[in-house]
C-alpha cells in the first residue's frame, strides 16, 4: 500500500499541469519590464545597437517583437509615454527596415526625421485642428452713441500718409533721438585703416 502512495506523489510532480507557474506580484514585474523594453524602441540609436549586436537575427527575438504588438491595444496604450516606439515597433515587424538600421546613415535619417517631426508636431497639429474660419459673430445691439463718421478709403489712405512707416531698424531709437546708430562694420574697416596707417 505505501508504494500505491508514493506512485500519487509522482503524479503531482512540477511537471503535471495541476503545478502552474504563478507570478509572486501577479505580473507587475514583467508588465514593467515589457514597458521600459517599448518604450526604448522610440530611440533610433537603441534600435541600431540592437541591429549591430545582430539581436534582429535571432529568431527568438523576433517573435518577442511579434509578441510586443499587444501594446497598440487601447488597455495597453495609455502606459505609453513615448508614442514613436510603437510607430518603431510597427517597423521592426519588416526585415528590410531591421537590416537596415544596422547602418549609421539609417540611424542618422531616423533620428533625424523624428526631430523634425517633433520639432513642427504642435503647428502642423493645430492647423488640422483649429477651423479655417471662424464662424461669422452675431451683430451685437451698439448703445446709442455720438454719431462716428464711416471709414472710406480716403480715410485710411489720408491717415497713413500723415504718419511716418518705421522700419524695424528704427524701432531701436525713436526719431529725433540722440543717441547715435553705431554702424559695426564700419568700425571694423576703421580700425584696420589704422593698423595700416600706423
Amino acid at each position: 500500500m505505501a508504494s500505491g502512495k508514493d506512485s500519487d506523489d509522482s503524479a503531482e510532480s512540477p511537471s503535471s499541469p495541476k503545478s502552474i507557474y504563478k507570478d509572486p506580484d501577479d505580473g507587475r514585474q514583467r508588465f514593467l519590464l515589457e514597458l521600459e523594453f517599448v518604450q526604448c524602441l522610440a530611440n533610433p540609436t537603441y534600435i541600431h545597437y540592437l541591429a549591430q549586436n545582430r539581436y534582429f537575427e535571432d529568431e527568438a527575438f523576433i517573435g518577442y517583437l511579434k509578441y510586443l504588438q499587444y501594446w497598440q491595444q487601447p488597455e495597453y496604450i495609455k502606459f505609453i509615454m513615448y508614442p514613436h516606439c510603437l510607430f518603431f515597433l510597427e517597423l521592426l515587424q519588416n526585415a528590410n527596415f531591421r537590416n537596415a538600421m544596422a547602418h549609421p546613415g539609417s540611424k542618422e535619417l531616423a533620428h533625424r526625421q523624428q526631430f523634425y517631426y517633433w520639432k513642427n508636431y504642435r503647428n502642423n497639429r493645430l492647423k488640422h485642428i483649429l477651423p479655417r474660419t471662424l464662424p461669422p459673430e452675431p451683430p451685437a445691439p451698439a448703445p446709442p452713441q455720438q454719431a462716428v463718421p464711416p471709414v472710406t478709403a480716403s480715410t485710411i489712405s489720408m491717415t497713413a500718409a500723415s504718419a511716418p512707416v518705421l522700419s524695424p531698424m528704427q524701432y531701436a531709437n525713436p526719431p529725433g533721438s540722440s543717441l547715435a546708430k553705431t554702424d559695426m562694420r564700419n568700425s571694423g574697416v576703421d580700425r584696420r585703416k589704422r593698423k595700416k596707417d600706423g
